[in-house]
């Protein structure tokens, strides 16, 4: 016989007839519970509630409920136990809450879990329920509280979904407390020692994270590559600059399927007078490190033979930012938080002959969708440094200096590469550097100054080494550092300590408004790159700002791109061959003020003729290039490698205004 729901007084049980004329006590009713005689226990609080209502007649009608399989009469006890005042009055809420959540009532269990919001953040089974419901209605920002009292669970539920709530955002506190309780909870879990060594290298943590890479270096040393493949993509290269080992940081991917990538580029498609060329991302504002290269690209597309769409994913709290109207790079379709097969529709939908992604294996990423026949040809370029392993792409946007002959054998994409440079710059939209003195900026007057403004997560122990190599070589000399926060600043300057370095030889900046960034560079004499991962956007920025950069060369894409940079400004020389060199010139420069002059006054002469910051003859380049990858679409032939040959070198300044 099935008990019918409780209503509002809680005195509707069908079981009362059966004690009608007993004797009836709380202590009667709790013995036999105690002895697993539900039925009559629950029969004898059913008499009782017509004379003593509360908190405990109501907590023991749930628990025999329970035992009796009605856990949604149940959860209504313990609702009513818990609107009682008495100490264990949440502790019965909770219980209604879990049950309401176990049977699927998931607007009761939040209507009860909400009530109790700020205890939630201290109490995991709590915030479990809160989490669960939110993280499936994708509302992500109520549940950022509960993130570590869910890692600091014993239960492996819990711990399960904190990992799920782990967000790109690595100054987030709540994201580096759960990392470090994920690992310190299961410190043979790979995935998770991966994830605590990104935290350690953004916040150079040099000692934490050779402590915990230590496992990692064995067994490659062993050959076991495998282990890699609990890495990180993006964030694995920020410590190995080996291109062969890069391919297998895949965590959270899926091996390609030929059958799949044969059955896209083979899909019938309707191609027109012009190519229709999709570019998808969530970097679609003006703000955004990509858009500062890459805007007066898309301005420049010729129409007549071009179609862009732009499929976006940006999300609002960035667009918000953006005063560009955003129509003068393309149509833009929006497709925020849409899934992968919603992404697929809209972009059939606009009959794409070219998708090209710019996001790769970087945050905000959407490139599981290229795993889905958008396109007869699809793309990837600029936004990751690599090969994105188990996506499909037929090509791959670089260069010959990014792209050599050498790594043809590590990427399942075929080379596009372009004459001069992969990257695209944006010499219209760009701040033109101003004058600006050392004085203004807190530098000293007659030192060398060695600069970088690379992100911390870039600076390496190997870095900081070599850098306190130079300095001692170069004793004139300070180095101007831009430090992400505090902790990064006091990490670092540890380091530099420890070798030998003066803290006064170390001068460090924050981040700054973009047109003061432009302008401050100069103030500098050489900027000093890092390793694996050179400066990207950060370099280019330099050298339009006249600020010439050393580089080391580089044993991956990402290890690469500041010769690509520094070739296309026509100062190769400033690419040593490798560490012991780039450590003697860097020595060698800070003796010779001469050569610093002559550098300065060369990016000044070639800011608007060589090839680095001409964005129409790039846009040129690029539209080559786009056509040979549909005429061979067309044609229904496979992918092959392409060498985009070069226009005539310029004799006079590109327009800049």
């Amino acid at each position: 016989m099935r008990a019918s729901a409780i209503d509002s007084h809680a005195r509707t049980f069908p079981l009362r007839s059966w004690v009608l004329n007993s004797k009836v006590s709380f202590s009667a009713a709790s013995r036999d519970y105690q002895a697993g005689r539900y039925t009559q226990s629950l029969a004898t609080l059913n008499q009782l509630m017509d004379i003593q209502q509360g908190a405990k007649t109501y907590a023991l009608l749930a628990k025999n409920l329970v035992q009796l399989g009605f856990k949604a009469d149940a959860a209504k006890a313990y609702g009513l136990a818990g609107n009682c005042d008495g100490p264990n009055a949440y502790e019965y809420q909770k219980q209604a809450a879990k049950l309401h959540y176990e049977i699927g009532n998931e607007d009761d269990a939040l209507l009860i879990a909400m009530r109790n919001l700020a205890k939630a953040q201290d109490d995991a089974e709590l915030a479990f329920i809160i989490t669960a419901i939110y993280l499936k209605r994708q509302q992500r920002d109520i549940i950022r509280p509960f993130k570590t009292v869910l890692s600091q669970s014993s239960n492996p539920d819990h711990m399960r979904l904190a990992a799920l709530q782990l967000s790109d955002d690595l100054n987030d506190a709540t994201n580096q407390s759960l990392s470090r309780n994920l690992f310190k909870r299961f410190p043979g879990n790979l995935a998770f020692r991966f994830l605590h060594l990104v935290f350690a290298r953004e916040f150079n943590e040099f000692e934490e994270a050779r402590k915990h890479q230590g496992v990692i270096d064995a067994a490659l040393a062993k050959g076991d590559v495998e282990i890699l493949r609990k890495d990180n993509p993006f964030y694995h290269l920020h410590w190995c600059g080996n291109e062969d080992f890069n391919r297998y940081a895949t965590i959270g991917t899926t091996p390609l399927n030929p059958e799949r990538v044969a059955f896209r580029r083979n899909q019938p498609h309707t191609w027109s007078d012009k190519i229709r060329i999709g570019y998808m991302s969530s970097d679609f504002w003006d703000r955004h490190a990509t858009m500062k290269l890459l805007q007066r690209i898309l301005e420049l597309h010729d129409k007549d033979r071009f179609e862009v769409t732009l499929f976006c994913h940006t999300g609002p709290e960035y667009l918000k930012h953006n005063v560009t109207d955003r129509s003068r790079w393309g149509r833009i379709v929006d497709v925020h938080g849409f899934s992968d097969q919603a992404v697929l529709a809209v972009v059939r939908e606009h009959n794409i002959d070219i998708m090209v992604d710019l996001k790769g294996h970087t945050s905000g990423s959407r490139a599981t969708a290229f795993n889905l026949p958008l396109a007869p040809v699809h793309v990837g370029w600029l936004g990751f440094p690599g090969s994105t392993v188990n996506v499909d792409l037929d090509y791959v946007i670089g260069d010959h200096s990014v792209l050599p002959e050498v790594a043809k054998p590590f990427y399942h994409e075929k080379f596009c590469r372009l004459p001069e440079s992969y990257q695209p710059n944006d010499p219209m939209h760009r701040p033109k550097p101003r004058p600006v003195t050392r004085e203004q900026l807190g530098l000293p007057e007659e030192a060398f100054i060695f600069a970088s403004f690379n992100g911390n997560r870039k600076i390496t122990p190997e870095v900081v080494n070599s850098w306190c190599r130079i300095l001692k070589r170069a004793p004139n000399s300070v180095l101007w550092l831009m430090a992400n926060s505090p902790r990064n600043q006091a990490n670092l300057l540890k380091h530099f300590q420890t070798a030998g370095i003066s803290s006064k030889r170390i001068i460090f900046c924050p981040r700054a408004p973009y047109e003061q960034h432009i302008d401050r560079q100069q103030a500098a004499d050489l900027g000093i790159d890092t390793f694996p991962v050179n400066g990207h956007t950060t370099t280019s920025e330099q050298l339009w700002g006249g600020l010439p950069v050393l580089t080391v060369k580089g044993t991956n894409f990402a290890s690469r791109v500041s010769e690509s940079l520094l070739r296309a400004i026509d100062l190769p020389e400033l690419v040593a061959g490798d560490l012991q060199a780039y450590e003697d010139m860097a020595v060698e420069l800070a003796q010779n003020p001469g050569r610093i002059a002559e550098y300065k006054a060369h990016l000044k002469e070639k800011r608007y003729i060589a090839p680095l910051f001409d964005a129409e003859r790039f846009c040129n380049h690029l539209e080559q290039a786009y056509e040979i990858m549909a005429e061979r679409g067309k044609q229904r032939l496979a992918p092959e490698h392409m060498d985009i040959a070069a226009l005539p070198p310029r004799t006079a300044p590109f327009g800049a205004e």
